[in-house]
């Protein structure tokens, strides 16, 4: 799944819960927005732990890709310098 549809998602969801919380809330106006703010934060360390693993997978994918280049450009140097030297003692 899209980690922007799952992002937004989210956000879309915790805008119509605290909406909805504010609407139907049978307790005392004070007491709801401790209970909105409280579960706010709940959400934003949610958020803030998903975004975090979702920067850990983008830094694994990176590092992967930059071993493989790595891996790609020290094969294609040994193939050209034994074309260099298979090259030089055909021309000697």
């Amino acid at each position: 799944m899209n980690t922007g549809k799952i992002v937004l998602g989210f956000l879309a969801g915790l805008t119509t819960g605290a909406i909805l919380g504010v609407l139907f809330a049978p307790g005392k106006g004070s007491s709801t927005r401790k209970k909105i703010v409280h579960r706010s934060d709940e959400y934003l360390t949610d958020l803030g732990d998903k975004f975090d693993d979702f920067v850990d997978g983008i830094t694994k994918k990176f590092d992967s890709i930059k071993e493989e280049t790595v891996h790609l450009a020290e094969n294609g140097r040994a193939k050209l310098e034994a074309a260099e030297n298979k090259f030089a003692a055909n021309t000697k």
